[in-house]
């Protein structure tokens, strides 16, 4: 998808890591003690985000979070509007998420619909007592009655535009921007 043309930069990478240090500072508060969470990045961005958390939070309390990743392209109910021949990738949760309190963590919610798919794809694989969701962009115009309990930044956005978040671990950088969509 074209990014369209720059409207503005909104995060660098080191407004990027306050915002995750924030996040992960909340969820250490809200979820203690963190023995039964688990951290499940939604693919792509989603995953090298959860596994940043993952390390703030065993810099800050000594202990390392299990880190999964859900690919929800199955999922999706746009799945043949994305592409006839869409590549899925699975998911990769190596521990069981039953009667677990499970953190999605994604980079930007926007319908709700992504979240949606991620909360069935988690259900396919088991049930868990609880599902927070953490992003680092909340860019509001939800679908769907879904919303982050975990927010690095509120960003109030017009549908003609879209937020583009790159991650060093697949972009080469950090970095949030504010692009205006071609009409």
């Amino acid at each position: 998808m074209a990014e369209g043309k720059l409207k503005a930069r909104l995060m660098d990478g080191a407004a990027m890591q306050r915002c995750l240090t924030r996040m992960a500072h909340e969820l250490i508060e809200q979820l203690s003690p963190l023995d039964n969470v688990v951290l499940v990045g939604i693919r792509r961005r989603g995953v090298p985000l959860a596994r940043r958390i993952n390390g703030i939070i065993a810099r800050s309390e000594g202990i390392a979070l299990p880190v999964g990743e859900v690919d929800i392209s199955l999922y999706r109910d746009d799945l043949t509007a994305i592409s006839p021949e869409p590549w899925v990738g699975g998911a990769d949760l190596p521990f069981d998420i039953t009667g677990k309190t499970v953190v999605l963590v994604d980079d930007v919610i926007y319908t709700g619909r992504t979240v949606r798919a991620a909360m069935e794809a988690l259900l396919d694989r088991g049930r868990p007592g609880r599902i927070q969701l953490a992003v680092l962009i909340d860019r509001g115009h939800r679908e769907l009655p879904i919303r982050a309990d975990h927010v690095g930044k509120n960003l109030p956005t017009s549908r003609q535009e879209r937020v583009g978040v790159r991650v060093t671990e697949i972009d080469g950088e950090d970095g949030v921007a504010l692009y205006q969509c071609e009409p």
